[in-house]
């Protein structure tokens, strides 16, 4: 609900004004900005829930787009080929998208510009003809040339009018040896692949032939174009400190970094507390640009509580971590289309409708819509709740989760609020249904503001070990 008279706004900006003068250390990062007149977190205002949102495939139908705009989705991304699938004297073919390439590509990006989505195309395989290990196409390419006539060819393409795509993703998930025990990666094999990902042998050319044969190779070109490159999505089972190997490993032969020659920083399926180390080591003060992760969900959302709470928990993140581009931080939902039951959503028939997770991000997007900052202040919850909080538009949003019964947060240390007609509502994070009003009661203890709110007995995340309760408490000024 926005706050619409002039009175209403007056009480929403005095009540922000108290909730901000603390200007104290926000619990999960290092320092949050205070809203003061030339604060970092002043010149961030302007940042979005939904730049944080995309998802893997395409929005098809006008109704789809109408989907992906209530669940706040900003950008899809996709693959792009078949190239020269039989050999090389192929005609080149780079107009079909989808795993199997039976989806025309062209209008599927011209329809995202009309709707303010943005494209990510995903640059690969290598077809059988010239794969290294015998008819694969997740091995290096024998020609390393046709593999840069399929690279021009799309960037090139799709870099110019009336595409103008600036973001081109390198292979996925390329790596040798995982930290979780595979001698080789599901979608970079080398000469001891036998087809079964657990018995094959190590790789042991695999960071130096993917940096040599494929990495630097595409991502010249990609700049070429003034484009940016985004890494190719390094598996949540590779471990970071290999990543760290692979993006700081110089070529013998190329005399080059693979990291210099990296525009974003792409994992999958890492928490958000795990992207930190690789913002302070390679974001903060460059040479990247931003940190995206092309894949995340799948299997992770049978937790109705997974994407509504990943999400809030990247703004939180992002916004204590100079989120000053509306790019510079993207998570993709692999994926938004299909028939399990955790997919965002269900595509019918008779009609396409949207499951739990689908509906988790509509109300998300619902609640924190407004222009986003950094909430300053610590958060004292009982203790059988726990969260955190960040500054939409005029509103004070914090996602709890809690045990059923009455549970309450104490924001402390604020001045006294002379707006006394500031409410409160408890929104139930998966069906956006507002608790009755006297489930939910704010009062002020000299310079605490304390929220008691009654959480269902029948909480929204069941399965949860303990069961918890997924809420928004949001805090607004209107009357």
């Amino acid at each position: 609900m926005r706050v619409t008279s002039i009175a209403g706004r007056r009480r929403a900006l005095r009540l922000l004004a108290a909730l901000a003068a603390a200007g104290t250390p926000l619990a999960r990062g290092k320092t949050a900005p205070s809203l003061t007149p030339g604060s970092r977190s002043q010149g961030l205002r302007g940042r979005r829930m939904t730049e944080l949102i995309g998802s893997n495939g395409w929005a098809g139908a006008a109704s789809d787009v109408q989907m992906w705009r209530a669940m706040g989705i900003s950008w899809g991304r996709g693959s792009v080929g078949p190239g020269q699938a039989d050999g090389p004297q192929d005609v080149m073919r780079i107009d079909k998208t989808s795993s199997a390439f039976d989806a025309d590509l062209p209008p599927a990006l011209l329809a995202n510009d009309r709707n303010g989505i943005g494209s990510l195309l995903l640059l690969g395989y290598t077809p059988g003809w010239n794969a290294s290990v015998p008819g694969d196409g997740n091995s290096a390419p024998v020609d390393v040339d046709a593999w840069e006539r399929y690279v021009e060819a799309v960037v090139r393409t799709y870099s110019a009018p009336p595409y103008n795509l600036r973001y081109f993703q390198i292979w996925n998930e390329a790596a040798g040896r995982l930290s979780g025990g595979l001698a080789q990666a599901t979608f970079w094999h080398g000469p001891d692949a036998d087809g079964n990902v657990k018995s094959s042998k190590p790789y042991a050319r695999a960071m130096q032939d993917y940096v040599e044969r494929i990495h630097i190779p595409a991502a010249r070109i990609i700049r070429k174009y003034h484009a940016y490159v985004v890494y190719g999505g390094w598996p949540d089972q590779g471990g970071l400190d290999n990543f760290r190997t692979w993006l700081e490993y110089r070529s013998p032969v190329l005399k080059e970094r693979m990291l210099d020659w990296v525009d974003y920083i792409d994992t999958h399926y890492l928490p958000v507390a795990d992207l930190d180390s690789l913002y302070q080591q390679y974001v903060r003060n460059g040479p990247a640009r931003g940190i995206w992760q092309t894949e995340i969900g799948d299997e992770y959302m049978k937790d109705p509580h997974y994407l509504p709470r990943y999400f809030f928990d990247f703004a939180v993140w992002a916004l204590d971590r100079n989120w000053d581009h509306p790019n510079k931080y993207l998570s993709m939902i692999y994926h938004w289309d299909g028939y399990e039951p955790f997919r965002l959503t269900h595509r019918g028939p008779p009609r396409r409708t949207y499951n739990p997770s689908g509906r988790s991000l509509v109300v998300l997007n619902q609640t924190a819509n407004g222009s986003l900052a950094s909430f300053a202040t610590p958060l004292q919850f009982d203790p059988g709740a726990s969260g955190s909080a960040l500054l939409s538009g005029h509103d004070v949003v914090m996602q709890v989760s809690a045990a059923p019964g009455w549970q309450s947060v104490a924001v402390a240390g604020l001045k006294p609020l002379a707006a006394r007609n500031a409410r409160v509502e408890f929104i139930d994070a998966l069906s956006g249904t507002a608790s009755a009003q006297d489930n939910v009661a704010l009062a002020w203890n000299e310079q605490t503001l304390k929220i008691r709110f009654k959480v269902p007995d029948r909480v929204n995340g069941a399965d949860n070990k303990p069961p918890r309760h997924l809420a928004y408490v949001v805090v607004r000024g209107g009357a």
